[in-house]
């Protein structure tokens, strides 16, 4: 009888040291990174509305640089226009220097035009553009309207 209560011992000692060495896996696994696979729909969903909602300060930003990029492609289309019409009228020495200008200028609003619709397609700039500002801007478009 003492030799099956030994092995019944040594075999409830094994089982035991086994369930000891699985709870310190466990526990080892929840502390190095476990808690990390468990926190990180919580951890996703806070960057995600992080980078959606943004600071104060990068909203306010964000919004007054669409208006600005508008402005400044409104800008580049009016001294367009004030060119266009003071060539009819210009000597063939200014016609060569302002169409050295409209040259420039045309380059430069289309490169303004693409800036805005590249900001205008980044998903964290996107959420904070005014409603009234176009969705996007048009290259060949000679009128754009920033504001209603």
């Amino acid at each position: 009888m003492s030799t099956t209560r030994e092995g019944f011992t040594f075999g409830v000692g094994v089982i035991g040291g086994i369930a000891v060495l699985a709870a310190v896996g466990l526990v080892a696994t929840l502390v190095f990174g476990g808690v990390g696979w468990l926190t990180a729909p919580f951890r996703g969903e806070a960057d995600k509305r992080e980078r959606t909602e943004g600071s104060g300060a990068f909203r306010i930003a964000t919004y007054e640089e669409f208006f600005g990029l508008c402005t400044a492609v409104q800008t580049k289309e009016g001294t367009i226009k004030a060119l266009e019409e003071e060539r009819g009228t210009a000597t063939a020495s200014r016609r060569a220097r302002i169409d050295t200008s409209l040259t420039a200028l045309k380059s430069s609003r289309a490169e303004a035009v693409h800036e805005y619709n590249s900001r205008a397609a980044q998903e964290h700039r996107s959420a904070f553009k005014d409603r009234d500002l176009p969705p996007r801007l048009d290259v060949n478009d000679t009128a754009t309207r920033c504001a209603p």
